[in-house]
């Protein structure tokens, strides 16, 4: 299940509550497991590299991913606005990361809003993440080392060959018969 950038942008413009709003950004944006960007915390944000890191992922493993220059900005305005001192999104209790629930919740209440009916959920954010930087030409090694997978394997299921992209693929047994009649007999049918 891949989410277009449409309604990726649909499910962030109908989130009124900026921790909320910028919770799914910073997933997206990173291409975040639901826990990971639970268990973020406000030294994980590194503006001068432009990298957020993941400690201890999936298979207890360090990585960096990106920093997008506008989550970056929203970062900025939500750090101001809610003043986070060591969970980057906080839950109730300040001590405590935001539940993986709440999360959940906010993602299954914002689609409904914006009127996506795919099967969707937060993971998704990070399929669609994944998907997205390939159609843009990102290489699928470097996809591979932002997801933190171990394996090329693992990396090949976030790869969808869209409608779109099918349509330019020139197959080669036309390369083979360019120029060559399109009437093929078969028996006394001649298809065209």
């Amino acid at each position: 299940m891949v989410l277009s950038l449409c309604e990726v942008k649909a499910i962030f413009d109908v989130i009124a509550n900026l921790k909320h709003r910028v919770i799914l950004m910073t997933t997206y944006s990173g291409g975040f497991r639901v826990s990971e960007v639970a268990h973020l915390r406000v030294t994980d944000i590194d503006s001068k590299r432009m990298q957020i890191r993941v400690e201890q992922g999936k298979g207890k493993k360090d990585r960096y991913t990106l920093l997008s220059p506008a989550l970056l900005e929203h970062l900025r305005t939500y750090w101001r606005y809610y003043h986070p001192t060591t969970w980057l999104f906080p839950g109730n209790r300040n001590d405590k990361p935001v539940g993986i629930t709440t999360i959940q919740k906010v993602f299954k209440n914002a689609k409904k809003k914006a009127r996506i009916n795919k099967p969707a959920t937060v993971h998704t954010l990070r399929h669609s993440f994944a998907t997205h930087l390939l159609e843009s030409g990102v290489d699928v090694f470097t996809i591979q080392k932002l997801l933190g997978h171990t394996s090329l394997h693992t990396t090949s299921i976030y790869i969808h060959i869209q409608r779109k992209n099918l349509q330019k693929i020139v197959n080669p047994l036309d390369q083979i018969l360019e120029g060559q009649p399109r009437t093929l007999l078969i028996g006394q049918t001649a298809w065209k």
